[in-house]
């Protein structure tokens, strides 16, 4: 299951899913499918606790997928 950005053309929000396949992809904002798909950036992996909490402090802001726990994410996927 791939990890990609979007860009949503009816609010201009930027947002992170991942998405199963044959699955389309909804605005959380909007909830508008009418998005653009761009793939994500990859990251070097964090060393510092500091760095580590501003990342998902950062991701909470910007409503990044990675600010969840892997159990937040499980349930979330299997939700999908």
């Amino acid at each position: 299951m791939p990890l990609y950005d979007y860009l949503c053309r009816n609010c201009a929000l930027h947002f992170e899913a991942l998405v199963r396949g044959g699955t389309t992809p909804l605005c959380p904002r909007c909830r508008s499918t009418s998005l653009d798909k761009q793939v994500s950036a990859p990251c070097a992996p964090a060393r510092s606790k500091a760095i580590i909490a501003a990342a998902r402090r950062q991701a909470a802001r910007e409503g990044h997928f990675s600010n969840y726990t892997a159990t937040e994410r499980s349930n979330l996927l299997r939700r999908g």
